[in-house]
């Protein structure tokens, strides 16, 4: 499988401002993004850019954009539409988001209840499920994270966000069928390199996608472990369009640019 690429190239171009890097330490952390030049997409197709860290660009056939996990480091090349904050760490959410960003969806809720988001943007829905992070000091922060899902063109693409955790049964009925997973591979921040290959398989998407890589040597490792259950791809570009006809028959790692 090979999924349908854009006509038009994708220049990269990388943004200088800086801050200091906090807790999570991200080798070669960026705080700007591919410069993208759109093309129109078939009505069937969803592209995927990875801008870096665990921020995807997400854009519909109908022009609406979605970013994952924004932050004050590393930003897509576009104002979106929809912007999804996972968790609440420096790297994962904004203290100071742009401008006529539509819908910020935090991943955590406040006094105590889950965040429960069910948003419509043109021809997007995104919906979240809660699950439980570590705390600081060793212990559970119930509900301080989400898996968001972003449904369009007939796709449902679940971002994991910063799970700690494998997924309960009651997550997976939540999550229903998931077509792509965007997975955090570091296998240490997150969940476990072999807690995070059991999560693939039971999630059952045709297609997954590693972030949060934090260099070549922990890809490798993960997709050591991957390579036993699933094929592995490398799609030699930040981003790829999929659409339902390209999904693979078996389930695949598919690598895009980018760390």
């Amino acid at each position: 499988m090979r999924p349908v690429l854009s006509a038009l190239a994708l220049l990269i171009a990388f943004a200088a401002p800086a801050r200091a890097a906090e807790v999570e330490k991200c080798p070669d952390m960026i705080a700007g993004g591919p410069t993208i030049l759109r093309a129109a997409l078939a009505a069937d197709t969803v592209r995927l850019t990875f801008v870096g860290h665990a921020t995807f660009l997400i854009e519909t056939p109908g022009g609406v954009t979605a970013v994952t996990d924004y932050n004050d480091y590393v930003r897509a090349p576009v104002v979106p539409d929809v912007a999804t904050m996972n968790k609440a760490h420096s790297t994962h959410n904004s203290l100071s988001p742009q401008p006529g960003i539509k819908h910020l969806l935090k991943g955590w809720g406040d006094d105590g209840k889950p965040a429960n988001w069910d948003v419509t943007e043109g021809d997007l829905r995104v919906r979240n499920v809660p699950t439980n992070i570590r705390d600081w000091a060793g212990g559970t922060e119930y509900d301080g994270n989400s898996i968001f899902v972003f449904e369009a063109a007939g796709l449902c693409i679940a971002h994991l966000g910063h799970l700690h955790h494998r997924l309960t049964p009651e997550h997976l009925q939540q999550l229903r069928h998931i077509d792509v997973l965007l997975a955090p591979v570091d296998g240490s921040y997150t969940l476990g390199a072999a807690g995070m290959i059991e999560t693939i398989s039971t999630v059952r998407a045709p297609l997954t996608i590693p972030m949060h890589i934090f260099g070549p040597s922990t890809l490798e490792r993960f997709l050591a472990l991957a390579r036993e259950k699933f094929e592995v791809k490398f799609e030699g570009a930040r981003f790829v369009e999929v659409s339902r006809a390209s999904l693979p028959r078996k389930q695949t790692v598919l690598v895009l640019e980018g760390r």
